[in-house]
């Protein structure tokens, strides 16, 4: 299926994926695939926390006292 993946398609398919998603959107996608590779990677060798650390909670802002 890709052995006649020539550049001619692929630069139809990236044309259509511009036209798809626009400029702006394509950076987000790709910076999101990262993480997600870099994520599995290490869920794949082992060496990812068992238990990661909760985010902590925001502190509530003391409301201030009624005249």
């Amino acid at each position: 299926m890709l052995d006649d993946l020539s550049p001619l398609k692929l630069l139809i398919i990236v044309a259509i994926v511009m036209l798809l998603f626009g400029g702006k959107k394509i950076p987000e996608l790709m910076h999101g695939l990262g993480k997600g590779i870099r994520e599995f990677k290490r869920a794949s060798q082992g060496d990812a926390p068992e238990t990661a650390a909760a985010p902590e909670a925001p502190k509530s802002i003391a409301e201030a006292p009624k005249a």
